[in-house]
């Protein structure tokens, strides 16, 4: 409205001035004027709303169906046990500043999912790998409790918080996993089909077993319990110690691991090895070896330049 009143006005204050050129130059001075007033009566208050759930989309869920029991490693599904409603965070942002007209105000809104997937009969000795839509999900970055399915297993945190500590169910007997406040964006803002890999020791033997030896020691950063990152070249980067996405490190994945499967352990020996330069025993010399030349390192006194490197297949040491 402004726009048009100061417009007007603007043409017949130039022309009288001005004549036809100075209503041209009046018009288009009361046309900025009245847009920069329409900005601060009617732009204010404008909020561009984001897209919003209206319901909820969850994993099947079935009254009586089938509680699957497994042996050794097995990828399977589950059923969602327990839930809560959606949780929605509204984030708004606005735009404009620094002397420009103020901007529309745009709220978007994100959600999460508290929820327990049941997975099989317990008690299992511990879970690996997950899948979200086929695709392996990074466990890190997660809130993510297993439970093995004991029958003296404890009521979730997050449950007894939600329903109160006597009315909370710990599902004893069976195995299952507590998400809590899973982002749904990625996933079409729905709970996504989960598959799990389930691993259940059957032997007495890893149950016997006291002290192991842990390998492969030609692994170069295997044993370090933290994340190490190597360049490979300008903008290329990757880690040497982490090819699972179930812990922070291969380190800590295979200890875990290993303590699920065999409870009773005690002790573990470490292999470290050094390689043989040469296949004649006369000309034969024993040095450490390394798969990156070009990082530091001293090792038995020598240089990393020093050692033995070891010999690579499709770009990768053997």
């Amino acid at each position: 409205m402004a726009t048009l009143l100061l417009q007007t006005a603007g043409a017949a204050v130039g022309a009288a001035i001005g004549g036809p050129l100075g209503a041209v130059l009046g018009r288009a001075a009361g046309a900025f004027a009245g847009n920069l007033v329409d900005q601060q009566i009617f732009g204010r208050d404008k909020v561009i709303q984001g897209p919003r759930l209206d319901h909820a989309r969850i994993l099947s869920s079935a009254d009586g169906a089938a509680m699957p029991r497994i042996y050794g490693r097995v990828r399977i599904g589950g059923q969602i046990i327990w839930a809560t409603r959606f949780e929605e965070v509204t984030t708004s942002r606005k735009s404009g500043g620094k002397g420009a007209p103020s901007g529309p105000t745009v709220r978007e809104y994100s959600y999460f999912a508290n929820f327990a997937v049941g997975i099989c009969e317990g008690p299992v000795s511990a879970t690996s790998r997950i899948w979200a839509d086929g695709v392996e999900i990074d466990q890190t970055r997660f809130e993510i409790r297993f439970y093995k399915g004991d029958e003296d297993q404890q009521v979730d945190p997050l449950i007894a918080g939600k329903q109160g500590e006597t009315n909370a169910p710990a599902f004893r007997g069976t195995a299952y996993v507590v998400f809590e406040g899973f982002p749904l964006q990625d996933f079409g803002n729905r709970i996504p089909q989960f598959t799990f890999e389930v691993l259940r020791s059957v032997s007495r033997l890893d149950r016997s077993l006291r002290a192991v030896c842990i390998i492969p020691g030609a692994t170069e950063f295997g044993y370090h319990p933290d994340q190490v990152r190597r360049i490979a070249e300008p903008g290329k980067s990757g880690f040497v110690n982490r090819n699972c996405l179930t812990r922070e490190s291969d380190w800590h994945a295979s200890l875990d691991e290993l303590q699920a499967l065999c409870p009773n352990l005690e002790t573990v020996a470490l292999i470290v090895p050094w390689f043989a330069t040469d296949l004649r025993a006369g000309e034969c010399s024993i040095v450490p070896g390394v798969e990156h030349p070009a990082s530091g390192i001293r090792r038995a006194g020598l240089e990393r330049q020093r050692h033995f490197p070891r010999q690579r297949a499709s770009g990768q040491p053997l």
